[in-house]
């Protein structure tokens, strides 16, 4: 991939609002160049889509975050696939991510209170046959550059 597409698409992980020309300008280079590598990108299912990012915290919505470090036993012929999808189902899970290390998942959650997603963990997560152990990591904070997060945006990373 060209220089120019790499420093358009951090402009544009940026701020996804930012026009052809503004960027042009940021970049030193022709608009119509900076258009037709968008365009390219846009074609070729680089840039897939154009997101919003809200920073929650200032809406009215508390909600509680956790991260859960989950040991797993692999199922027959699926691996951690089966089980990660099937963790992946519940409404209060927002991402699944297969790791290496210490622990097969990590699994984000979200709940109205600390009490509802220690009830998920102990009554939904923790029953599941091939869950050998959890471990629970509540946020206090986030101190991200943008300080959000996606609210309705799920997703599933098993590789």
């Amino acid at each position: 991939m060209s220089e120019l597409k790499l420093k358009i698409l951090e402009l544009l992980k940026e701020d996804a609002r930012r026009g052809a020309d503004l960027i042009a300008t940021m970049l030193g280079e022709e608009e119509e160049e900076v258009k037709r590598a968008i365009a390219e990108m846009e074609k070729d299912h680089v840039i897939v889509k154009y997101a919003t990012v809200v920073n929650w915290s200032k809406v009215n919505d508390e909600k509680v975050t956790a991260l859960i470090e989950v040991q797993i036993t692999p199922e027959r012929g699926r691996g951690f696939e089966g089980i990660a999808e099937r963790i992946y189902l519940y409404p209060e899970v927002k991402s699944v991510y297969l790791m290496s290390g210490a622990y097969d998942l990590l699994v984000e959650v979200e709940g109205k209170t600390l009490k509802e997603v220690a009830s998920f963990v102990s009554n939904k997560l923790s029953p599941i046959d091939s869950v050998l152990s959890t471990k629970t990591f509540f946020i206090l904070k986030n101190i991200s550059r943008t300080a959000s997060s996606s609210k309705n945006a799920k997703a599933i990373n098993v590789c």
